[in-house]
């Protein structure tokens, strides 16, 4: 079976960040998000792969049998845009997508090209609901 690629890394987040936001927007979205995911989801911030900064941890095993590990929630500061990796996809969450601001979406992926583009009070209700689903969803 396919190892999972994400895994947490013992990468300095700050030095990352410092390497690999290519503008100072960028570097200083990616230092209030981490502040905005460690006060909201209570998980310090960590590497999970090259590039992905993730926060808390969560055990999935899928009916095809493929298990692994991946963070409640994270982000990364991509070159285009920031990708968040804070939504569920489910059609049931959909709604609190709602007064997000202006953002693009992958499948459960939201892409921004900078904080001040979202609301924070929603992106903080959004990121609770999605840790709580993954806890209730993939207990141990």
């Amino acid at each position: 079976m396919a190892q999972n690629k994400t895994n947490p890394t013992n990468q300095d987040v700050s030095a990352f960040i410092d390497h690999f936001a290519d503008t100072e927007q960028k570097r200083s979205d990616s230092f209030d998000l981490i502040a905005l995911m460690q006060e909201v989801s209570g998980f310090e911030a960590q590497m999970w792969g090259p590039s992905i900064i993730g926060f808390g941890i969560y055990h999935y095993k899928y009916e095809s049998g493929h298990e692994g590990n991946a963070p409640l929630v994270g982000f990364s500061p991509r070159k285009a845009t920031i990708s968040l990796y804070a939504f569920t996809g489910l059609p049931e969450h959909e709604h609190l997508l709602n007064n997000l601001g202006k953002y693009k979406m992958g499948k459960a992926c939201i892409y921004i090209k900078k904080l001040s583009d979202i609301n924070s009070e929603v992106l903080k209700t959004l990121i609770k609901t999605t840790i709580n689903y993954l806890q209730n969803k993939y207990k141990s």
